[in-house]
């Protein structure tokens, strides 16, 4: 029953990433499973100004941990682990056949990194090429995707989804020093006997007998 129950999970989540047009499940690796997850989670490539900040925003693009003359690299636990693990699963497919990203992966071998830095070079392509098909699917005649205000993908005004840091404006910089009070102090009120109400007297009066 389970059996059947997948089966026809992949057969309706295939029918819908064809009714897209999207070419994602002809990247090898990619099943319906993933090509839904990745069209679900990015809805619209041209908020991605570029390929680093879609790789930064699937958490494949790495963290500079160099110090000194050693120059590595560490893995970022940042991003959309959801996508993140798409692409790690077709980097695997990959690996364990006769493809360019085994190719890939095995020079990294060669080179001295551990399986695991090895590892995400080729996720850092694949999220690559991963943009490339998906910017390729968004063209201004295709029927999945909106083209931007240029007529043409990727020419979308900045997005704060891709943006790590956002802009800051100059009045929200600081300023170099206190602005002058606009309004005036409190005034001292007067008796009117002439004795200051507001000032602290020098001495407590005596106690009336």
């Amino acid at each position: 029953m389970l059996d059947r129950k997948l089966k026809d999970s992949d057969r309706r989540l295939t029918e819908a990433v064809a009714a897209t047009g999207s070419r994602l499940p002809d990247l090898y690796g990619i099943g319906p499973v993933g090509a839904a997850r990745i069209l679900g989670d990015v809805s619209n490539i041209a908020r991605f100004q570029t390929k680093a900040h879609f790789a930064s925003w699937t958490g494949t693009a790495p963290i500079d941990a160099s110090s000194g003359q050693q120059q590595r690299h560490r893995l970022s636990r940042a991003g959309n682990r959801r996508l993140n693990r798409v692409l790690h699963i077709m980097a695997i497919v990959q690996i364990r056949h006769d493809t360019e990203g085994r190719d890939y992966y095995r020079r990294k071998l060669a080179a001295g990194k551990i399986p695991m830095e090895a590892m995400r070079c080729p996720k850092r392509r694949l999220s690559d090429a991963v943009y490339r098909q998906l910017l390729t699917d968004s063209q201004p005649n295709h029927p999945a995707f909106e083209a931007g205000p240029g007529g043409h993908s990727g020419a979308t005004l900045p997005s704060s989804a891709a943006d790590l840091t956002p802009h800051i404006g100059t009045s929200d910089q600081p300023q170099p020093e206190l602005a002058p009070p606009t309004l005036p102090g409190p005034q001292p009120t007067r008796h009117p006997s002439g004795v200051s109400l507001t000032a602290r007297p020098n001495r407590r009066p005596k106690p009336r007998p």
